[in-house]
């Protein structure tokens, strides 16, 4: 299935023990149709001192979660939204807000 998120994109949770946050889109895993949002389903990793982490302990960080759980902020209306896609006289591909129907950005 195709992802209609990307990263950047500011999502709001709709489901789930965060429902309700809004945060960006850190990274996209395609594969696994997940995705990690910005404060948002946070696990603890007991991390012991290495030469990248200098000291050890417990350190809480964002995990991935289902891309359906998430809906698309719209920049323009402000409102989570699905996502549509049309195609410009000029033959770009664009992501469009199926709420307010402008042109959200180029796929």
């Amino acid at each position: 299935m195709a992802m209609r998120i990307k990263k950047e994109d500011n999502v709001k949770v709709i489901s789930g023990k965060d429902k309700g946050k809004i945060g960006k889109v850190l990274r996209v895993i395609p594969r696994e149709g997940k995705v990690i949002v910005q404060g948002v389903n946070f696990t603890k990793r007991h991390q012991r001192p290495t030469n990248q982490y200098r000291e050890g302990g417990i350190i809480e960080r964002e995990a991935p979660i289902y891309a359906s759980k998430v809906m698309l902020v719209c920049p323009n209306c402000d409102k989570p939204t699905r996502v549509g896609h049309r195609i410009l006289e000029s033959g770009e591909k664009v992501r469009v807000c199926k709420k307010c129907g402008e042109i959200i950005d180029k796929v």
